[in-house]
């Protein structure tokens, strides 16, 4: 995220402490958002055995999380501010919403809600704080706010069976891996549209290759899905996912 970030950030015209200022914000914001997410699911990780989870582990103790994202909130919230008043809300609302997340809107049915709201509202943070604070273009936004509903389908899904056994049910739960694979493989395949279309002026080459690429893509790892145990179609999610943030990179030329 905070790569995505800076990238966005040079395409959109920061100057070195623009985009230093971007990538201080989103860092230490999704620290914040790790960190209290592993605080506040200390005992279902170490129930379900994240041997991923540092906390789960033992390698560090909950109360040092928990005080490291105590730290990480208030510090990115100031950091928010360099890039601007309206730029720096902006970002602080998108990390209210995945704050949200993690105190307990990830096992209600509007689960999906804080990954759209902060993925859609993290490029329009970068844009708002380019050079003359112009204001973000609505497609972007959506391209934004739709691949954040497609990462959430996609994150739960290796991990669904963990987290119905230790009491989450988000909306991926509640439709099930197959439902889930469905959705996500749809909202990524949407994406493309949006970052393909959505910009003025003639459709460009990459577009042009990247919405059949991303299309035959899944084709391709649904077919090869149907193999027993394999995970060709959550591969293909993330290929298509990393061509829609390449999309979303160079489309920061047109935006201003």
């Amino acid at each position: 995220m905070t790569a995505v970030a800076a990238a966005l950030a040079v395409t959109t015209g920061r100057d070195a402490r623009g985009v230093v200022a971007v990538v201080a914000a989103v860092l230490v914001g999704q620290l914040s958002v790790g960190w209290l997410n592993d605080a506040l699911d200390a005992r279902r990780d170490t129930a379900s055995n994240r041997s991923d989870k540092p906390v789960a582990t033992g390698a560090i103790s909950r109360s040092s999380v928990a005080v490291a994202a105590g730290v990480a909130v208030p510090a990115a919230v100031g950091l928010s501010m360099l890039s601007g008043v309206v730029a720096g809300v902006v970002h602080v609302v998108a990390l209210c919403s995945a704050w949200a997340y993690d105190l307990g809107v990830k096992g209600t049915v509007f689960s999906m809600v804080p990954y759209a709201v902060s993925f859609g509202l993290l490029p329009a943070f970068v844009v708002l704080g380019a050079p003359g604070h112009p204001w973000p273009p609505a497609w972007l936004v959506a391209a934004g706010a739709v691949l954040g509903s497609a990462a959430h389908f996609a994150n739960v899904i290796p991990d669904i069976d963990d987290d119905l056994a230790t009491g989450v049910r988000g909306l991926p739960h509640r439709l099930g891996a197959p439902a889930s694979a469905a959705v996500a493989s749809a909202l990524v395949l949407l994406t493309s549209v949006i970052l393909v279309f959505g910009p003025p002026g003639p459709v460009s080459l990459a577009g042009l290759v990247a919405l059949p690429l991303s299309a035959a893509v899944l084709v391709v790892g649904r077919l090869r899905a149907r193999r027993p145990g394999s995970r060709a179609a959550f591969n293909a999610l993330l290929v298509v996912a990393v061509i829609d943030v390449v999309l979303l990179i160079t489309t920061g030329a047109v935006v201003l």
